[in-house]
């Protein structure tokens, strides 16, 4: 996902754009932790039964997602001691996400709502 990511923005901007869309599409490349893409891309691939996660997009696997992540939800998880630093940014995002995956490898992000549940 992490190269996925970087393309994307890569892509994105190289058309012209307006500097203030600069801090929506963020990076890994950047060390950003690019919650808003991650939460779009739960989104789109993730199904479930409450109607959070739409699950329209079948080409990408939950298990390949990241966590989207937060201060609120990096808070959570490092007093839940999933991760060992509460930073918002990518390694902090790919740490939980591979803590998560430990509980369910085939869709490590359904967690996520709980997280963030927990940090409001």
């Amino acid at each position: 996902m992490e190269s996925a990511l970087t393309g994307f923005q890569k892509i994105f901007f190289a058309m012209e754009h307006p500097d203030r869309t600069r801090k929506h599409i963020s990076t890994p490349a950047r060390n950003s932790a690019c919650k808003r893409l991650n939460m779009y891309l739960r989104w789109m691939v993730r199904r479930d039964k409450n109607g959070v996660d739409f699950g329209l997009w079948k080409h990408i696997a939950p298990a390949q997602l990241v966590c989207p992540v937060d201060i609120h939800v990096s808070r959570v998880a490092a007093r839940l001691g999933l991760i060992q630093s509460a930073d918002a940014n990518w390694k902090t995002a790919v740490e939980l996400t591979s803590q998560l995956r430990l509980m369910d490898p085939s869709d490590p992000v359904k967690y996520d709502f709980a997280l963030f549940g927990l940090g409001s």
